[in-house]
């Protein structure tokens, strides 16, 4: 029998042997949510959540890899070295969501920031396991080994459930990071407290508390802080910021210019929206015979709802955004509602918070328009609602003579973009007319009409604040950089959209 090693603590009583698998539990819990934390956060701030999430979680299991292999060369005092590792992961997972938020406005290459925490986390994580079984090795190997990872993969189980479902719409990042450092801290406090012979682990007691005490202010300071992240971010004072279920909503205002945002990304102005909704509304309506019943996809801000009732032959109006807390916001908040001018509560009006791609393929009404407002493809999530699949379903809920139009990014940044719209649109069995107008808050910015049978070439368009029935016309005419060009047809099974959208941006953007 191998001798005894007199540092380390012999763990014999059941309190403490529960006390260590309830820590296998708890950090294997707060892992996986640093992981989650840091995927979203990377999604939202730098778009494509697939490759955000994939490389993320690919560079954070390396460096959990790399840990656990160099954790071999840990000799002694494993519960010394444990308790430490619990808070630095605590300090640098606890505040990493805190950090990314503020460090984005103000570092040129986010990127290293990023995975250089992604890394150092995952590393430390990667320690955690090893070592804890070390300090179980007074009892029999294959019950220790067996016990430690049933506790690691329900925490991590835990994890995965709770992330979505509880933490994101009502914590957020920032205070569900600090809640989780808070956790880990802890750890390392009650096994000082609950192990024998730590009496000399002074140390290691006295910076675990003040660990806790840091992570504790920084929850409770969490609103806070991520308002000063945001403010650094968008360069404009933040009027109200909320996280969903499915985004983060946030709105500045800075003298008469209310500005929305949805996970970082502009959605208007309030000082130039008009003529985006204008140009998205107008020229559909008014290529319509009769627009009696009309439906939007998108657009829960209602802005585009607000020009639908304009045309006075609208009957009906059905709006499907999947964010309830979006629509709800823009229908009760005085300000915003006086945006939209009450479209939401209009009597006319039927609220509908569903997938729209879900909904779209199990709808059964006729629509005498469609309006297709989502926001831009910049993940795979939302680039499933500009593929064929989606347009083939919205093109049956059209009624005889009934007309679509679709946001389709900017054709001078991304031409390739704008045109996989419409060449995907016609692979579903549609016929096609581009167009574009310029928004001084985004640029040139496009749209594509379609329809079941010929587009006519003038509408019954009512002049508005920048629309005419004279721009119209001049709305379908693109300069050569803007021009046709052959691209793909966008599927489900390849998502090309997302790709094109993607590179041209980031191109443009440098």
């Amino acid at each position: 029998m191998a001798e005894a090693d007199p540092a380390r603590p012999r763990i014999r009583a059941s309190a403490s042997t529960a006390a260590l698998l309830a820590s296998a539990f708890v950090v294997s819990t707060c892992g996986l949510i640093y992981e989650l934390l840091a995927s979203t956060l990377a999604s939202y701030l730098l778009g494509d959540s697939v490759t955000q999430f994939s490389t993320v979680i690919g560079s954070y299991l390396f460096a959990m890899g790399l840990g656990s292999w160099c954790s071999r060369y840990v000799k002694r005092d494993e519960l010394r070295l444990f308790v430490r590792i619990e808070l630095m992961i605590a300090l640098l997972g606890g505040s990493s969501a805190c950090a990314l938020f503020l460090l984005f406005p103000l570092v040129e290459h986010f990127r290293v920031a990023l995975y250089g925490l992604v890394l150092a986390i995952g590393f430390l994580v990667g320690l955690e396991i090893p070592l804890l079984i070390r300090i179980l090795r007074g009892f029999d190997f294959r019950e220790t080994v067996s016990n430690v990872l049933t506790f690691d993969y329900v925490g991590a189980l835990v994890a995965s459930l709770l992330f979505p479902l509880l933490l994101m719409p009502h914590l957020g990042m920032i205070r569900t990071g600090f809640l989780f450092g808070i956790f880990n801290a802890g750890v390392g406090l009650a096994l000082l407290f609950t192990l024998p012979r730590t009496a000399g682990y002074r140390t290691e007691k006295v910076a675990s508390v003040l660990v806790l005490i840091a992570l504790i202010a920084g929850f409770v300071a969490s609103d806070r802080l991520q308002r000063w992240a945001e403010v650094a971010s968008y360069g404009e004072p933040v009027i109200y910021a909320t996280s969903t279920r499915f985004q983060r909503i946030v709105l500045t205002r800075r003298d008469d210019d209310v500005r929305l945002y949805l996970n970082g990304n502009l959605q208007f102005s309030s000082r130039d929206e008009y003529r985006y909704h204008e140009a998205l509304v107008h020229p559909a309506l008014g290529r319509v015979a009769n627009p009696r019943n009309v439906l939007i996809l998108g657009g829960g801000d209602g802005l585009a709802a607000r020009e639908v009732f304009k045309h006075p032959e609208v009957r009906h109006l059905t709006l499907v955004d999947l964010d309830g807390e979006m629509t709800s916001l823009f229908s009760r908040t005085a300000m915003l509602s006086r945006l939209n001018r009450g479209a939401l509560t209009d009597p006319r009006m039927t609220v509908i918070n569903a997938d729209g791609f879900r909904w779209a393929r199990e709808a059964r009404g006729r629509y005498d328009a469609i309006i297709v407002d989502f926001p831009d493809p910049v993940d795979y999530s939302v680039g499933k609602l500009y593929t064929d699949t989606f347009y083939r379903a919205a093109r049956k809920l059209l009624a005889p003579g009934g007309m679509m139009v679709v946001q389709s990014t900017s054709p001078l940044v991304a031409p390739n973009a704008f045109w996989t719209v419409a060449s995907t649109l016609e692979a579903a069995g549609l016929q096609t007319r581009g167009y574009h107008v310029y928004v001084p808050s985004f640029g040139e910015w496009g749209f594509i009409l379609a329809s079941v049978g010929p587009i006519p070439a003038r509408g019954n368009i009512p002049t508005g604040r920048f629309l005419t029935p004279t721009i119209d016309q001049r709305l379908f005419d693109f300069p050569p950089d803007m021009a046709r060009r052959p691209t793909p047809v966008n599927r489900l099974d390849n998502q090309v959209l997302v790709r094109e959208f993607a590179n041209a941006w980031d191109k443009y953007e440098g």
